[in-house]
């Protein structure tokens, strides 16, 4: 069989990418990576948010190809079940896809006011109203995951689905400076934060030589 390829855009930028690699490598799957250039007009809109459908990252497994970081998530689990992407018990498992679902679909103002950056600072940055309460509600999700699964991570002790949905948001967090208050969630973002899989993918980041000016901005 051929080996499995993963299409992704930049690692600096784009948080879908990011998702969709964090759950290939979660599942122990072995793929090669088939980079985008920033430039490419398709994979430039997705990261502005402008694009109709997110068709980056896109999985080749056996034959079968796979885009939208969710149907990923899914086959993954789907051919790798043992590797605990999603929670063995029903209930739990329900909880997960829930919350993988809002993410997917909501957060829009986190994501415009917020845009990913692993290559940027910006202290004392200015969250607008609707942005904080996108994070107020992330930090409940995480909160509320912590405390009835155990932590450290969203379901348990292991790093899975959900986990790989809101990795992004925690890179956020960093880039502008926005303070955990809570505890559980600073404890959780220092577990993400410390993944191996982060430390691969941000150094890979930080050595993309390619900017997007937009994604530049000093807000």
């Amino acid at each position: 069989m051929a080996r499995s390829t993963l299409t992704l855009s930049s690692k600096n930028y784009s948080s879908w990418s990011l998702r969709g690699w964090l759950l290939a490598r979660f599942a122990g799957l072995e793929f090669d990576e088939l980079m985008l250039s920033p430039d490419d007009p398709g994979a430039k809109a997705e990261m502005l948010l402008l694009a109709p459908s997110m068709l980056v990252p896109c999985l080749r497994h056996g034959g079968i190809t796979v885009w939208d970081t969710l149907a990923i998530g899914e086959y993954l689990h789907e051919i790798k079940p043992k590797a605990g992407l999603l929670p063995a018990e029903r209930a739990a498992r329900a909880h997960c896809r829930a919350i993988c679902g809002e993410m997917h679909s909501g957060f829009t103002s986190l994501r415009s006011a917020l845009p990913m950056n692993l290559k940027g600072h910006f202290p004392s940055y200015k969250v607008w109203s609707r942005a904080a309460t996108d994070i107020e509600r992330v930090l409940q999700i995480w909160h509320d995951c912590l405390t009835t699964y155990g932590g450290p991570f969203l379901f348990g002790p292991q790093p899975g689905m959900a986990d790989a949905m809101y990795a992004p948001v925690v890179t956020r967090l960093r880039t502008y400076d926005v303070r955990v208050a809570d505890p559980l969630c600073a404890a959780y973002c220092q577990a993400i934060v410390g993944l191996p899989e982060m430390a691969e993918w941000t150094a890979a980041a930080l050595n993309e030589p390619e900017a997007i000016d937009e994604l530049e901005v000093e807000f």
